[in-house]
């Protein structure tokens, strides 16, 4: 039985629409609902069925429950489906999880699509070149069936690649949004449905380009000040009401993809279907446009209110009534003037949102306060401001300032008191050297991302008490130079951190430069217990650690950071919420909980309930998980449980490990173990493993009791001398897709098990100094699409068509933003000096022979004529170096936005623009994007 129910619910009439379709026809008219009622238990009683409601809109749990009383007393087996467009219809009709219906995947898509277009074709008419061009036009039909089916039927007539290409290039279009004019008024009834609120709130987003990741967070900040947030109970906060207005959207599936949720909006992302944005393109109409061209600019009219635009084109428009100028999404170079600014105070008066991140900009004008209007200004990711025009706070709208990153950025204005009606301050990753005193006054208050204590008094900034009433804040909170506050005991206290309810992520930093703080306790520095992230970065006090941090059970992530002298830690065993847990550079700890587990004998004690990512690093002393434990490479009586605790004790939920410079070890999804002894790996692969199978001996090496770990996907060992990789067996790793193995000065050849492998994906070999040649078994890794090797006796085995080696992986891919060959420089000469002068940042994953060259001030690469170089140690031989340039690019690190734009090179990270080839290439180095498409290479210079 099926039956249409739509938005209007009357019960009277679905139960007579029930029997029409069980029955064939209709009941007799003007019946009340207790005979209706008889009829359909006439008719369907104690039989099995299957009933379809399709379309239901009524939310209203009492009215489903009036119909449901009516069919739950049939034979058993009998099934209801229920269909919407409401998620929380589904939940009110169902207490399953609901199936979802998405457009086709890529493959499904493609089945139908050549099922259609080349139904009843010669072989040679589906070559690769009727391949290519269909699977482009399938791009462009969203995974829509209907749409599918139309275009395919229409290339079917279609006998030669040119009329597939011309199709492609001119009839496209025209058919898709033929197609699409049939489906958008059905979408349209989701809209017509919405409440008037919610309906500005989606139209808005017209803004947005189809496939764009749209920030959700920014996305609630700007309905926000657009007004199109209701705040109906005082004590809500603005963005938790807009916050829910999304929740509805998602929920009548309005937006897609979302992903990343943290805290409320925190780094929650998602995305719209194109036939949704098609949608809110027509309801938007000529008050909304996205302007990347000159033909559109000249297009937009006078009624156009909201534009995003590429903000070289701004001088061009010519709408005087503008209320929203997003900066456009286009990845590409976007150059921003003088001229540019004056355009919009001149002619852009009423503005109140004014998107202008990453816009490489160097000054804000003084005459910025004639935007008197303005609501939400973004100025992040402009690298070279270093100052902020006194005059912005006259701008006393202004509700919402973004300045992260802005890392050239000293000061914020002296008179910030003025900006009484702000409720978010964006300063992460700012190079503030204060937080101006006022800040205390600004009691609405919602986000301070960054707190900056005065080092030395000279710039009056403000000190720790001006945070005490601002008890709104929520999301993050940075707190950086804790070591110079005077009076610490006094003012940790006025900083009133336990009664700041909102905050979801704690940082406290302390500098380099700062004295011991032996005096300075971090007892009086207690959060409120709703926080879910803390960490602790250079702290340098006594060796205790806060006891607060045993009532804060919903902390989610844990990070303790450089400089402590704890030789040991408070026990976060027993953080039931715990997931992500980070130790590193604490060179004095010996063990990691100072608190005895309860024996075998006792009751099971809880141990890290949901902990999934384990990150110790730098850890030179310890000695063993518990204090009371044996010495971690005491090898006597390896079976004793006290080694491990109690066999109760397990890391239950760990997927990801990672362990660098430390001498202990744990599980996984991911395991990374750099320069790690193999001994201590045996206690806590034994808390592991005897929870699992306590007669499990674990004399032999940890390696062969991998066998626990079935679903390890990601394995990645550097830097042991020791290990036997015969050891392992490939059959126990069979779920593994990344393996990297780096640094075995003794091993002669791969393991066999590598053939187990089937369904590895990516593979990294670097330095095997005696490694002779590739196994065999390469050819049985089928599904291996990267291979990344630096091995550089056998790079002439491996050359292409003709390396001995080669048959063994000419079935990987050979793309080249797929398929990594590695190779050496061949001088030693000066790398700097040799940089395009443009560059201001670029991230080298370093060999030992530049350590020396790079070292501060007295290395050779250290810095040359007209640049200002800075070195920054990020990992063992990683760092990170700074030019200086005053060139239009901000940094390396974001070229990938203007440069990868390419199909080919989108896989590229900055990071991996690692030391060239040959030296001399970099003399005549012009253009990096032609370069970085051709190469990339791990240099031994």
């Amino acid at each position: 039985m099926w039956v249409c129910v739509s938005y209007v619910f009357d019960v009277k009439i679905i139960v007579e629409n029930i029997i029409k379709s069980a029955t064939g026809k209709a009941p007799k008219k003007n019946l009340e609902m207790d005979q209706l009622q008889d009829q359909l238990r006439e008719k369907i009683g104690g039989k099995k069925y299957l009933l379809v409601l399709d379309d239901i809109w009524n939310e209203d749990w009492e009215e489903w429950v009036s119909l449901e009383e009516l069919l739950i007393d049939e034979a058993k087996g009998s099934k209801i489906i229920v269909t919407t467009r409401s998620f929380k219809v589904a939940k009110i009709t169902s207490k399953g999880q609901p199936h979802v219906l998405k457009g086709l995947s890529g493959d499904d898509a493609w089945s139908l699509f050549k099922e259609i277009a080349f139904e009843q074709r010669s072989m040679d008419s589906t070559d690769l070149a009727f391949v290519q061009i269909g699977k482009r036009i399938l791009e462009r039909c969203g995974g829509v069936p209907l749409v599918i089916r139309k275009i395919a039927s229409t290339l079917y007539c279609k006998k030669t690649e040119k009329e597939w290409r011309s199709f492609k290039d001119n009839e496209l279009v025209r058919i898709i949004f033929q197609n699409e004019s049939k489906i958008l008024p059905t979408l349209k009834l989701s809209y017509d449905h919405l409440p008037s609120h919610l309906k500005h709130c989606f139209a808005f987003c017209r803004l947005y380009p189809k496939d764009y990741e749209i920030h959700v967070q920014t996305l609630v900040q700007i309905w926000i000040v657009q007004g199109f947030v209701k705040q109906l109970n005082p004590s809500q906060s603005l963005e938790d009401i807009g916050f829910g207005y999304f929740k509805d959207l998602v929920e009548k599936s309005f937006f897609q993809e979302v992903v990343g949720e943290r805290y409320v909006g925190e780094g929650l992302k998602c995305k719209m279907h194109d036939l949704m944005h098609d949608l809110a393109v027509s309801i938007a109409g000529a008050e909304s446009s996205i302007v990347d061209s000159n033909n559109i600019t000249s297009e937009v009219g006078e009624k156009c209110r909201h534009i995003s635009i590429n903000a070289s084109l701004i001088p061009q428009f010519r709408g005087k009534k503008l209320r929203t100028l997003l900066r456009s999404s286009n990845k590409g170079v976007q150059n921003f003037h003088h001229e540019t600014w004056d355009f919009i105070i001149s002619n852009c008066r009423r503005l109140r949102v004014l998107e202008l991140y990453n816009l490489n900009l160097e000054m804000i004008p003084c005459l910025i306060h004639k935007l008197k209007y303005l609501r939400y200004l973004d100025l992040s990711r402009n690298r070279r401001i270093k100052t902020l025009r006194e005059s912005i706070c006259e701008i006393q709208n202004l509700q919402v300032l973004k300045l992260d990153f802005c890392s050239g950025l000293k000061e914020l204005p002296k008179n910030i008191e003025k900006w009484g009606n702000l409720t978010h301050l964006g300063c992460k990753n700012c190079g503030l050297t204060h937080t101006p005193r006022g800040i205390g006054k600004l009691s609405s208050l919602e986000t301070l991302s960054l707190f900056v204590v005065d080092k030395d008094g000279s710039h009056g900034g403000a000190d720790l008490s001006e945070l005490s009433g601002l008890n709104n804040l929520r999301g993050e909170l940075i707190i950086r130079n804790l070591g110079f506050v005077k009076n610490a005991r006094e003012q940790f206290k006025a900083a009133n951190l336990k009664e700041k309810q909102h905050l979801r992520s704690l940082v406290l930093q302390w500098h380099r430069a700062a004295a011991d703080d032996d005096e300075k306790s971090l007892e009086d520095l207690q959060p409120h217990p709703n926080l879910e992230e803390l960490r602790i970065v250079g702290w340098r006090g006594d060796a205790n650690f806060p006891n607060w941090v045993s009532f804060l059970t919903n902390l989610v992530k844990i990070e303790i950071k450089g400089g402590s002298k704890f030789k040991h830690l408070p026990s976060f065993a027993q953080l039931p919420c715990l997931q992500e847990l980070s130790i590193i550079d604490l060179t004095k700890v010996e063990y990691m909980d100072d608190t005895s587990p309860k024996g075998s004998q006792g009751e099971p004690q809880s141990f890290f309930p949901s902990l999934k990512f384990l990150w110790l690093q730098n850890c030179p002393k310890m000695k063993s998980w518990w204090r009371t434990t044996k010495p971690i490479d005491d090898d006597s009586n390896e079976d004793d449980t006290r080694v491990m605790g109690t066999s109760t004790m397990a890391f239950r939920r760990l997927s990801t490990l990672w362990i660098v410079n430390c001498p202990l070890y744990p599980s996984l999804e991911e395991l990374k173990l750099v320069t790690t002894s193999s001994r201590p790996f045996k206690q806590t692969i034994k808390m592991n493993i005897n929870a699992k199978t306590p007669s499990t001996s674990t004399s032999s090496l940890p390696l062969s009791n991998l066998k626990s770990f079935t679903g390890l996907k990601k394995l990645r060992i550097e830097n042991w001398k020791e290990v036997d990789l015969e050891g392992m067996k490939g059959e126990y790793l069979k779920n593994l897709q990344s393996l990297s193995l780096a640094n075995f000065p003794n091993l002669t050849s791969l393991p066999e098990w590598i053939q187990d492998l089937k369904n590895l994906r990516w593979l990294s070999l670097i330095n095997f100094p005696k490694l002779t040649s590739l196994p065999d078994e390469m050819r049985c890794l089928t599904n291996l699409r990267k291979l990344n090797t630096y091995v550089p006796q056998l790079e002439e085995r491996y050359q292409k068509d003709i390396g001995a080696d080669w048959y063994k992986i000419a079935h990987i891919p050979s793309e080249k933003e797929e398929h990594v060959f590695n190779g050496r420089a061949k001088k030693t000469g000066c790398i700097l000096h040799q940089l395009p002068e443009w560059i201001q940042e670029l991230n080298i994953h370093i060999v030992p022979q530049l350590k020396e060259r790079c070292q501060k001030d007295i290395g050779a690469d250290w810095s040359h004529p007209g640049h200002s170089v800075v070195i920054r140690l990020l990992e063992a031989f990683r760092f990170t170096i700074f030019i200086d340039a005053g060139q239009p690019f901000g940094s390396l690190l974001l070229l990938e936005q203007s440069l990868f734009k390419h199909d080919n090179c989108r896989r590229y990270c900055i990071w991996k623009f690692i030391i060239p080839l040959y030296t001399e290439l970099m003399k005549s180095l012009t253009d990096l994007e032609a370069y970085i498409k051709k190469i990339y290479f791990m240099g031994d210079v």
